[in-house]
């Protein structure tokens, strides 16, 4: 039976601007800097000054399509060695988030462990937000910190600290080829 929160019913979004915003940050803590570099930052303000409501509403679709992508990819491998993604993955997003009371209020961390628990079941991660509610200012730093995480942890899994970028970017050009 179909749910009116699956994925198919969902805008994909501007998932070419959310992987830019992730993989963005990605090289730049692999680049050693903490905090966030004042250069990189203005660029994404730049970017996101530039693309108006509708623009704003695509990039946080995106960022919701990426944590499918991430979600499904995860839920895959943890399937392929008979464990639960939830099991595995929640637990740690949500202690890792814990740690980052500056990027993440306690009052976000379970409405971006709902989002990841919706979409490693399947649904549309936005979709299912959707129903509580617009997104609230408030979630865009979780949204993002939420995103990066499940990318970095692919990454660490495959011990390629490319692989999650890749993996979108493949599956972007497949699309685009289609």
């Amino acid at each position: 039976m179909s749910s009116p929160y699956g994925p198919q019913h969902a805008p994909a979004g501007d998932v070419g601007a959310a992987l830019m915003m992730i993989d963005s940050r990605l090289k730049s803590v692999h680049a050693g800097k903490t905090g966030t570099d004042p250069e990189q930052q203005a660029l994404i303000d730049q970017l996101t000054a530039s693309m108006g409501p509708e623009g704003a509403k695509d990039l946080l679709d995106g960022a919701c399509t990426l944590i499918y992508m991430f979600m499904t990819w995860l839920r895959k491998a943890h399937e392929d060695h008979g464990k639960d993604v939830i099991e595995y993955v929640v637990p740690n997003l949500v202690a890792t988030m814990r740690m980052m009371p500056k990027s993440v209020s306690p009052e976000a961390i379970p409405m971006m462990a709902g989002l990841v628990i919706a979409a490693g079941t399947g649904l549309s991660p936005n979709l299912w937000r959707k129903q509580y509610g617009d997104w609230t200012g408030k979630e865009m730093n979780p949204l993002e910190v939420t995103a990066f995480l499940l990318a970095e942890h692919i990454n660490r899994i495959t011990d390629d600290p490319d692989f999650a970028t890749r993996m979108v970017t493949e599956a972007l050009s497949s699309c685009d080829d289609d």
